[in-house]
């Protein structure tokens, strides 16, 4: 079996057949978590998640381009986003559903910030609400998946404060979270490694060499699988809406990489994604 660690079944992009995506996935042996990116969206993933006995799971969250309006493109997304305050205590409540394992998915994205607006207090804004919700996490006992768009060095900064802060009751070796859709270089993983962090990878992989060499002396204990649909559509199927099914491809390719058989690398993602969100 497979678990897609990172999945939106419930965004609009799947209002039609959400279910019909989520059962042809179990039928498949494809587990997944669906992450929220504002209330909105964490409530709709606990929905789902409650509607089937096992196999979907959900995690709540504020991302980052919800803390302000702005306008998102990319090459298979465009979208308007609204700006939301974060309630600490709203989250709190939806982390405390049995079918929530995790905090997510939140972080820091610098990448399209509208260069007419006040940046430094958008960045802090940001890196406020993260931090609130890394306490969040800590305080329900839940790990986190985290976003980071070209914010790196904010991102280690604020972590490394929040390991300190909370260093007497951090378990010794405990993974509490995940880089999703990594896409940094090796020195950058292990800096995300040292704190307690594993990676996870999309089907950019499918697509592009850049990450082969991490990939392929990548410790088996470090990664995961996700699909982060219904973006970064895997090859061959580039250009079509992705969903759970097919983080098979992403496994594939790692096990390619790696030069490990699929059912190998099929067993260490998912043991890696059950350890961190206990399921």
């Amino acid at each position: 079996m497979l678990i897609d660690t990172h999945a939106h079944v419930n965004f609009s992009a799947f209002k039609a057949d959400a279910d019909e995506v989520i059962r042809r996935s179990l039928a498949a042996e494809t587990w997944m978590i669906l992450v929220g990116s504002e209330v909105k969206t964490s409530k709709r993933a606990l929905e789902y998640a409650n509607k089937y006995e096992k196999g979907v799971y959900a995690a709540v969250g504020l991302h980052p381009m919800h803390t302000h309006a702005q306008n998102v493109s990319g090459d298979d997304y465009g979208f308007n986003t609204r700006e939301e305050e974060f309630s600490y205590d709203v989250y709190e409540k939806l982390g405390q559903f049995k079918k929530v394992v995790a905090i997510g998915e939140i972080g820091l994205d610098y990448y399209q910030l509208d260069i007419t607006s006040d940046l430094e207090a958008i960045k802090q804004k940001q890196k406020e609400i993260f931090y609130e919700q890394l306490r969040l996490a800590h305080n329900l006992k839940l790990p986190v998946i985290i976003h980071c768009r070209q914010a790196h060095d904010d991102m280690l900064q604020i972590l490394k404060v929040f390991r300190k802060e909370y260093k007497s009751s951090w378990p010794k070796d405990k993974v509490w979270g995940v880089m999703h859709c990594f896409s940094g270089d090796e020195e950058l993983a292990w800096q995300y490694f040292s704190l307690g962090l594993i990676v996870s990878f999309t089907g950019l992989i499918t697509f592009s060499v850049k990450w082969d060499d991490l990939i392929r002396r990548l410790p088996n204990d470090k990664f995961m699988v996700e699909t982060d649909c219904p973006y970064m559509t895997p090859e061959p199927f580039r250009g079509q809406r992705n969903e759970p099914l097919l983080v098979k491809r992403v496994a594939e390719r790692i096990a390619e990489i790696k030069n490990l058989s699929f059912v190998r690398v099929a067993e260490i993602s998912t043991a890696n994604a059950r350890g961190l969100f206990s399921i």
